[in-house]
């Protein structure tokens, strides 16, 4: 009996397969692995606080632990409405507890909107940039820009190109030493990262040939832009070129020695989270708006459980638990929680009223295009001396009348005492009006009754 020659194929793959007898199948997709995964860390308790401070027993009782913290305040301040503010639209991401786990040791002003609103200490060490036919030292990249449009014809003799040439602009740390104030040339970009094996290492990770002119000592490097170039060095761009000046003032943060994370374990005075809820950092101011934009500012309660847990943190540890206990006994902002009032207090301009103001209308009505003009986020001065004069909305009232609350435009639109045009301030995007609580109120009432002193 004959067997064709598709029987015969078919019997000599399935002995090859281990289909023949004796023979033990296997799976030959399986790929050897054994998964590095981190041991989970477990809850840790404290003693619970016996004192009598009423602002520590109601911490306490809110914000036992960092999970507590998080689903009560972080998600209900910063993250609570999905795609708005830190909820997956904006760096730092806090909608998750895992998120807000990854923030502790976490670098900051990561992907800031614009680079004035980046502080100092938040700098990371920059990229480098070298010649590669000239042999140059590399050159850390303090910042850089691209200006579009089409650039004229330059000429070492005739037509140079200054800061507002379209072109790409790098501004580096150290002068760089040519010959020529023109070349030709393949400039090198290098970043330094550490490896799976935890060894430094140096990556170029991109380059571009074209003529660089060498400006301003040195330290102004500008790179032609030909049409036949510009997705090129687009592409450069977009790679994420990391800059140790990024807001510009001539300081490389990094280079301070004093960088700080959004979550400093064991030190919430060099924590930036807690810089940008409070303005300032060890009275540094901190650029950009004060946080939350869309929310009520925390409470002393709230300011207390973020300060005892970040104070809690261990700096030694690798990992952290928000199941932990918040330690309130040992916590050294347990002995004066009212020092933590972002809104101040008492009657008066500079440690009162202004705070109050800025803390909770700071987010609007600040920075470079403030609405209805009015920016509350200047100098204590500058601010007081705007109030003073009339309103936007209603020319005939000044924003406050020394004196006299119902004739002060700002007082009846955070009171909603009296006639005013639109909605009663502040105002929260997110679910309509939010007043000020009663003490913030009366408080201004207070100042502006009395006078409305610059004290």
């Amino acid at each position: 009996m004959k067997r064709s020659p598709l029987a015969a194929s078919l019997a000599a793959l399935a002995l090859a397969c281990g289909g023949g007898s004796g023979s033990t199948p296997t799976d030959p997709g399986t790929i050897p692995f054994e998964p590095e995964r981190p041991s989970p860390v477990g809850a840790g308790s404290t003693p619970t606080y016996t004192g009598s401070d009423p602002d520590v027993k109601a911490a306490q009782l809110t914000y036992s632990t960092g999970l507590d913290l998080h689903r009560k305040l972080v998600m209900r301040t910063c993250s609570g409405s999905n795609g708005v503010c830190h909820n997956q639209k904006e760096y730092p991401d806090l909608h998750t507890a895992g998120t807000f786990l990854a923030s502790i040791g976490a670098p900051c002003n990561v992907q800031s909107g614009n680079w004035n609103g980046v502080f100092d200490r938040c700098e990371r060490l920059g990229d480098r940039f070298r010649f590669s036919e000239q042999a140059t030292k590399d050159n850390e990249i303090g910042w850089f820009e691209l200006i579009p449009g089409e650039a004229p014809k330059l000429d070492p003799n005739g037509t140079r190109p200054d800061a507002g040439t379209p072109g790409l602009h790098l501004y580096v740390h150290d002068a760089v030493q040519v010959s020529q104030p023109r070349i030709f040339s393949t400039g090198t970009f290098v970043r330094t990262f550490i490896n799976d094996a935890g060894e430094v290492q140096d990556l170029a990770f991109a380059s571009y040939r074209t003529n660089w002119w060498v400006l301003e000592g040195g330290r102004h490097l500008f790179a032609e832009v030909g049409d036949y170039q510009r997705d090129t060095v687009e592409g450069l761009v977009a790679s994420g070129i990391v800059q140790g000046d990024q807001n510009r003032n001539g300081v490389y943060g990094a280079r301070t020695g004093t960088t700080v994370p959004l979550i400093n374990p064991g030190k919430p005075e060099e924590s930036y989270l807690v810089a940008r809820l409070r303005g300032s950092m060890n009275q540094a101011p901190i650029p950009g708006t004060r946080m939350p934009l869309a929310n009520q500012p925390p409470s002393v309660q709230d300011m207390l459980a973020l300060m005892c847990f970040i104070e809690g943190l261990d700096p030694k540890a690798r990992q952290w638990s928000l199941e932990s206990s918040i330690d309130y006994t040992k916590c050294s902002y347990s002995a004066n929680p009212q020092a933590l009032n972002l809104a101040g207090s008492g009657a008066t301009w500079s440690k009162g009223v202004l705070p109050i103001l800025q803390s909770n209308c700071g987010g609007c009505h600040g920075g470079d295009n403030p609405q209805g003009g009015l920016n509350l986020l200047g100098s204590a001065h500058d601010v007081y001396q705007r109030l003073l004069k009339p309103s936007a909305q209603q020319p005939s009232l000044v924003l406050i009348q020394p004196g006299v609350p119902l004739q002060s435009y700002l007082w009846r639109k955070i009171s909603g005492d009296g006639p005013i045009v639109g909605a009663r301030m502040p105002i929260n995007p997110l679910n309509g009006n939010a007043s000020l609580p009663a003490d913030q109120l009366n408080s201004i009432q207070e100042w502006i009754s009395f006078n409305a002193l610059e004290n």
